[in-house]
């Protein structure tokens, strides 16, 4: 996410040596079914989103929201290898911008991956995924519980990018994100994630276990292509039904009614928090 962690162009370094290409993916949908009698019904969202590392005050939300470009935000909920403090993120603050119709998409900065070129306070390790990776989620799940949102909503886990050849790696990471999931669900926590189109999220989509896997993938593909459908680099049977979300330009300046924000954009069409 827009320098929450590294610089832009460490980014595309990071990106560059996990490997740049795509690969489409096939396999069945990451879908896990819920029974509808225990679960709320999901908030579902489908337009335009933005992204940035600290929450903007609620003036700046309110401009923006009056601008009406933009309808849903995403905001970093927690986790160690969050990179920006969070001084407007309130549970206060969350339940005024949802009166103003902004719809709020958790983002929980987990474990990162043993092999990752990074200095992230938290990494996983082989040993440690499964339990780190439970642990993550309940703190995830306190975390937007305290903020107002409430059961049902879904909590996308932020992976960087990472060098997925690395079987080992690969195999920790996968782990990691199975227990966070399992444990989102637990909690009746809807399981989403973020990641890249060549590295993260293609570990993901093309993983031929699905079992714990997420439901609702937030893909990391910087073409400035407004879409979830016509560049989704994976099975076209992935996904479906309002599991998508698409970040598609990063760092992107912009004055809106007098506010000025550097945000990274995104085509939704996935679950959002359910507040209010």
């Amino acid at each position: 996410m827009a320098e929450h962690r590294q610089s832009k162009k460490r980014r595309y370094i990071t990106w560059a040596v996990a490997g740049a290409a795509v690969v489409a993916g096939g396999g069945i949908a990451a879908q896990t079914s819920m029974a509808a009698t225990s679960w709320p019904a999901q908030k579902t969202f489908t337009g335009r989103a933005f992204d940035t590392c600290t929450a903007p005050s609620l003036s700046a939300m309110k401009a923006w929201r009056a601008d009406g470009y933009y309808g849903g935000a995403a905001v970093y909920i927690g986790g160690r290898n969050r990179g920006c403090a969070q001084p407007n993120l309130t549970a206060s603050w969350v339940k005024s911008v949802s009166s103003l119709g902004w719809k709020l998409v958790p983002l929980y900065v987990g474990a990162q991956p043993p092999c990752q070129k990074s200095s992230s306070p938290e990494k996983l390790t082989a040993a440690t995924a499964a339990s780190l990776g439970s642990s993550d989620a309940k703190d995830a799940v306190a975390k937007a519980s305290a903020l107002g949102m409430k059961a049902g909503s879904p909590v996308y886990l932020d992976m960087e990018p990472y060098a997925v050849t690395d079987k080992a790696c690969n195999d920790a990471v996968l782990a990691y994100v199975r227990a966070f999931d399992k444990q989102l669900r637990a909690k009746t926590y809807r399981a989403g994630f973020y990641g890249f189109t060549s590295s993260s999220a293609k570990a993901v989509a093309t993983a031929s276990n699905r079992t714990d896997l997420p439901g609702n993938l937030w893909y990391a593909l910087w073409d400035k292509k407004d879409t979830t459908t016509t560049d989704w680099p994976f099975g076209r049977t992935q996904y479906t039904d309002h599991s998508r979300a698409h970040q598609y330009q990063v760092n992107s300046k912009e004055t809106r009614r007098g506010y000025t924000l550097t945000v990274d954009r995104d085509a939704w069409d996935a679950p959002v928090a359910i507040t209010g």
